[in-house]
């Protein structure tokens, strides 16, 4: 858990621009049914040029 809230906080200050030029905060979520029945996932980061940078939840 502690490793979760530490990297959400980092992607927190960079969305928010204290340590540099600010960048935009990605956010996705999606539901499937299959055989194994509905599973939902989501995920957040950010994204800067070619870097990108997520968790998935």
């Amino acid at each position: 858990m502690k490793p979760l809230l530490l990297t959400l906080g980092l992607l927190s200050l960079a969305a928010c621009g204290i340590d540099g030029e600010p960048v935009k905060p990605t956010a996705g979520a999606s539901v499937n049914i299959g055989t194994n029945g509905i599973t939902t996932s989501a995920g957040v980061g950010v994204r800067k040029g070619p870097i990108s940078i997520g968790i998935g939840l």
